[in-house]
């Protein structure tokens, strides 16, 4: 089966793209203009201060990336709860994490702010209500099942994004992969998913365009706001996707998303094990394992990236093995513009 990428996908990750390289630069100023700075501390591995804001220019990306395909009449907005639940949401996360970027928020507050939005966004329709189980077939929720497993996953996903930003290009990384996955199993399904693959698209150029000013050594970082907001879309589209998967196609999120949900799994049992809350934050993620194995950060980086990719081809083939060939052509004009553009120094000192 042969997929087609529509003009809006190709168009709205450029624009993504191209606005992140302006945009960026501009928070960078801001943040050191203002003080807003990420401090150095024994949990984490830069030394000196750097700017915490990304996740205002990859929100300010994403949003004016899909608001610039309806004024081109690309798209029209599908007046959809599951569209608005998925925007609503996605907005109401990032504004949470820009607070405690800004003034530091506790993190059972935070935990509790999560749930409510993940419930606003269950009643929106965004839900996960049958599971596949082999040799039974498809299986339908109980109401309470379905909110609790809902709301899990949403704020599980959500957290565990933004466990693995501890090492600079990691997380953006494996963003990018993620979205590039479940964009193109998005437009494989049948019939397809057209509005999920445009965010998740949109999603990739916006952090393509973060990743050219996060890679080592970091100039910015995307902080909770980033983080946040980008796994709370990942894990929202990947519900649409499974809303629309009637076999065990359904389970490909696991594959997607692999390293945040080994990461939080590693991290939240090492911590109950040890009689501490999972909500306190410390130095021994996977990355920070492999820092101690004596990779530098790039080298981590790429470990747990080709880890993301090598899921992401297994995804995509047993969704509908047509899609690797272009999930690969993509990892590849990625990580071309990325060097280009790196290389190039675009906008650097601006």
């Amino acid at each position: 089966m042969a997929i087609q990428l529509s003009e809006a996908n190709i168009v709205g990750t450029v624009v993504a793209f191209i606005l992140g390289l302006f945009i960026v630069p501009l928070v960078i100023a801001y943040s050191e203009k203002k003080g807003l700075m990420d401090q150095p501390n024994a949990r984490k591995i830069h030394s000196h201060p750097i700017p915490r804001l990304g996740g205002v220019a990859i929100w300010i990306c994403t949003i004016l990336s899909f608001l610039s395909l309806i004024v081109m009449n690309l798209i029209s907005y599908p007046h959809r709860s599951l569209l608005s639940g998925l925007l609503l949401g996605s907005s109401l996360i990032f504004l949470l994490g820009l607070i405690d970027d800004i003034y530091g928020l506790e993190a059972k507050f935070k935990f509790v702010i999560q749930i409510t939005i993940a419930s606003i966004v269950f009643c929106l329709g965004v839900k996960i209500t049958t599971i596949f189980i082999p040799f039974i077939g498809l299986v339908d929720l109980h109401p309470v099942l379905s909110f609790l497993g809902t709301i899990a996953w949403i704020v599980g996903i959500s957290n565990a994004v933004n466990f693995i930003d501890g090492v600079d290009g990691l997380a953006g990384s494996v963003i990018t992969v993620s979205s590039v996955t479940l964009g193109l199993i998005a437009v494989a399904l049948v019939p397809a998913d057209v509005v999920s693959s445009l965010i998740a698209f949109i999603l990739a150029g916006s952090m393509l365009g973060f990743l050219t000013y996060n890679f080592h050594p970091a100039k910015i970082f995307m902080g909770d706001s980033g983080a946040l907001f980008a796994g709370f879309l990942l894990s929202v589209l990947s519900i649409m996707y499974q809303m629309k998967s009637l076999d065990i196609r359904m389970y490909m999120p696991l594959l997607i998303l692999a390293v945040p949900i080994c990461d939080i799994l590693f991290s939240s049992f090492r911590r109950i094990l040890k009689g501490t809350s999972p909500f306190v934050a410390d130095a021994e993620h996977i990355h920070h394992k492999l820092l101690k194995f004596g990779l530098s950060q790039n080298k981590a980086v790429l470990v747990l990236v080709v880890f993301s990719i090598i899921m992401g081809s297994i995804a995509t083939y047993i969704a509908a093995s047509d899609t690797t060939k272009y999930f690969l052509y993509a990892v590849i004009i990625s990580v071309v513009m990325i060097i280009l553009n790196r290389y190039a120094k675009f906008g650097e000192g601006k």
